[in-house]
C-alpha cells in the first residue's frame, strides 16, 4: 500500500460533511491506533480549485476532532491517502494528524503528511 501526501494548497474550502464519530470494527468495538488511542472518522467535503466536482472523503484521526460540526469549515493537518485492494475491491483511505475548526478567514487547510488508515470505498483520489 503506497501512501501519498495530499497537497491541501490545491483544495478550496474544506468542510465537515459528516460529524466525527468513533471508528468501530464490524463487532462494534472501537478501533485503536498502534499506541492504543481510539480512532475517529470524519466525513470531509473537498474540491480541487480547478474543478466544480466536490467529493466526500472519510478521514481517520487518532485524536477526537473537538468542536467540528457538520457544515463548518475545518483545518486539516497532515493529510495522507493510501490506495488499497482487498478481495477484488479497491479504494482509497485517508488519514490526518488532526481536524480542527477553521479559525479566522483562512482557506481552512493546513499541513501535508502523516500515515493512512480507513477505507472510503472509492477508487482514486481527487484531492
Amino acid at each position: 500500500m503506497q501512501q501519498k501526501p495530499i497537497d491541501l494548497a490545491r483544495l478550496g474550502t474544506v468542510r465537515c460533511a459528516l460529524a466525527p464519530e468513533p471508528r468501530v470494527t464490524p463487532d462494534g468495538e472501537v478501533r485503536r491506533d498502534r499506541e492504543g488511542n481510539p480512532q475517529w472518522t470524519t466525513g470531509l467535503m473537498v474540491r480541487q480549485l480547478e474543478s466544480r466536482r466536490a467529493d466526500v472523503i472519510h478521514v481517520v484521526t487518532s485524536t477526537e476532532p473537538r468542536g467540528v460540526v457538520e457544515g463548518a469549515e475545518v483545518q486539516v493537518t497532515d493529510l495522507w491517502a493510501s490506495d488499497w485492494a482487498v478481495d477484488g475491491r479497491t479504494g482509497t483511505s485517508y488519514r490526518a494528524a488532526a481536524i480542527t475548526p477553521a479559525s479566522g478567514t483562512g482557506s481552512g487547510t493546513q499541513g501535508s503528511a502523516s500515515g493512512a488508515s480507513t477505507a472510503s470505498g472509492r477508487k482514486g483520489s481527487e484531492a
